[in-house]
């Protein structure tokens, strides 16, 4: 099979460019507003507050915000976060931000999602 230069030339500046725009497209899709719905064990960070031993964020999924607290993790605001709940507690009190959270939720793990 003969290919002629120009016929190279052309596949390789297409191939070239071809992982950018998949790139930029693979992005675009990721990109989520804290105000989209998304599965009930995610949510986007709006804040954090670090304790010794405990990281707590507060989340946002669609218009529900709401409080986590999970194994010391380093995130921050924007952060679309997925969780693993392990219970959830009302009015609980942290001693350590001598704070009372209406609930919050106990998590045994969380990941970021790129």
């Amino acid at each position: 099979m003969r290919f002629s230069t120009l016929s190279v030339t052309l596949l390789i500046s297409c191939l070239s460019v071809y992982p950018l725009y998949a790139s930029a497209q693979h992005h675009e899709t990721l990109r989520i507003a804290a105000n989209d719905v998304l599965p009930n064990d995610e949510g986007i960070v709006m804040e954090v507050l670090d304790t010794t031993g405990y990281t707590y964020m507060e989340l946002q999924n669609g218009d529900r915000r709401f409080w986590i607290a999970a194994p010391t993790t380093q995130v921050k605001p924007g952060d679309h976060i997925r969780f693993v709940q392990s219970m959830s507690m009302e009015n609980f009190t942290s001693k350590t931000l001598n704070r009372t959270f209406r609930r919050v939720i106990f998590v045994s793990s969380t990941m970021v999602k790129e």
